[in-house]
């Protein structure tokens, strides 16, 4: 079985998290994915929160498997020469600069484009254009602009973040669509085209139900919110729900036997019409199933509260896998609040690949998550991340064709700086 993207080769300019995502993907899939880095220093990443010293972090290892790396100076004329022969070799460029980074660089859409004219140029920014598009954004910083933070936490707390990076990887997922989007419509086009990601934007398209909501505000009440039935009238944005459910069935995050002790001990639970039924027999109140306060959506909204504290009631007597097991035998949507010690351990996981154990050869072995894609006909392998130029040599050789000759010149010259190698594995 070949893979999807082979064949395809990825020139990453990436570096951190919202760029590195989006090409550890395609490498996934099968694209040569060649990432360039400055001499001896490299992703910045490969030095932050080092668990273990002198040794690339977890947060550059998990975020650059499949990949090759070649370092290069790109100020270097022999390094800009090596620069520009990769471009006219590759079919994607991949980066996250700042803003003008790319242009400082001498690598504007228009030479880039006459150079190679099948070349997919793929930027993440911050913002679009308008009044922002100049600034530098982060997670977090994207997360509050998209609109994820103030409608994320209690109504009478702060606005929150959210532990999912939906700024960062979430940007690097929707910029690999964008990518294979313009690579099959090159099939039919024969060029190239410019590919472009706001991390605002992306994180907007990932809270589209919240704008909904501040849509359907203009004619009422939010009535599936808890806010509705406390009675506490709603200001003119769409207010922050706590952890009720944001798909128009009513659901809350739930005591399970054991939370006084455990902070995972908890479970989402969903009201859902069709399974009202079984909820009040589960629960003990079977007379819920006819009370007119009760017995429709429209009558319970008003009476969420009584409703949760009544099922946490029940839900605190088994732990959160036993009343998993209950529920799911009447089809009640539910799921345990796991914490990233049991996904770390999940063998279920394990054995569909989305969590895998990959061995580095100065990091030794550790767990790092799946191409969380499957492919009936192009499975994905994950293969650890390479050492910063460890595949300098190779690139030059292989993909370039330089002969040994050209090489030692090109090394001499200090364009690719000390290269780092290691026994063959």
């Amino acid at each position: 079985m070949s893979k999807a993207l082979e064949g395809i080769k990825v020139l990453d300019f990436t570096h951190v998290q919202s760029g590195p995502t989006c090409t550890q993907l395609l490498a996934w899939f099968g694209a040569d994915v060649i990432k360039v880095e400055r001499p001896g220093v490299g992703d910045a990443t490969r030095g932050q929160l080092q668990d273990i010293p002198d040794v690339d972090s977890l947060y550059f290892t998990m975020l650059n498997h499949n990949k090759r790396s070649i370092t290069l100076d790109s100020k270097n004329p022999k390094g800009k020469e090596v620069l520009w022969r990769l471009i006219k070799e590759c079919d994607v460029l991949v980066e996250n600069f700042a803003p003008g980074a790319l242009a400082r660089m001498g690598l504007t859409w228009e030479k880039i484009h006459e150079a190679n004219p099948r070349m997919i140029l793929a930027s993440v920014k911050g913002f679009g254009p308008g009044r922002y598009e100049d600034c530098k954004v982060y997670e977090n910083v994207a997360q509050c602009a998209g609109g994820a933070a103030s409608t994320t936490g209690f109504r009478d707390g702060i606005p929150m973040v959210t532990g999912a990076q939906i700024g960062d990887s979430g940007t690097g997922l929707h910029l690999a669509l964008g990518i294979v989007t313009a690579l099959f419509h090159r099939t039919h086009s024969g060029l190239g085209q410019r590919v472009d990601c706001a991390m605002q934007d992306s994180v907007l398209n990932l809270c589209r139900v919240k704008l909904r909501d501040q849509q359907r505000l203009a004619h009422g009440p939010l009535r599936e919110y808890s806010q509705f039935g406390e009675g506490i009238p709603f200001g003119d944005a769409t207010p922050r729900a706590g952890n009720d459910s944001g798909g128009g069935q009513p659901g809350r995050i739930l005591k399970c036997k054991g939370w006084e002790h455990d902070p995972n001990a908890y479970i989402y639970f969903i009201t859902q019409g069709p399974v009202w039924e079984p909820i009040c027999d589960i629960i003990g109140e079977p007379g819920w199933k006819t009370d007119p306060n009760y017995a429709t959506p429209k009558a319970r909204l008003p009476h969420l509260n009584e409703i949760f504290t009544r099922i946490e009631a029940w839900t605190m007597k088994h732990d959160k896998f036993e009343a998993m097991d209950i529920l799911n035998k009447y089809d009640i949507p539910c799921g345990p609040i796991l914490s990233m010690k049991e996904i770390a351990e999940d063998e279920a996981l394990h054995r569909t690949g989305t969590i895998v154990e990959v061995d580095h050869p100065t990091r030794g072995k550790y767990l790092t998550v799946g191409n969380p894609i499957k492919l009936s006909a192009s499975p994905a392998d994950v293969t650890r991340s390479p050492l910063l130029g460890e595949h300098t040599d190779e690139i030059l050789r292989d993909v370039l064709g330089y002969s040994e000759a050209e090489i030692a010149e090109i090394e001499h010259s200090g364009a690719v700086g000390a290269v780092q190698k290691i026994a063959a594995e």
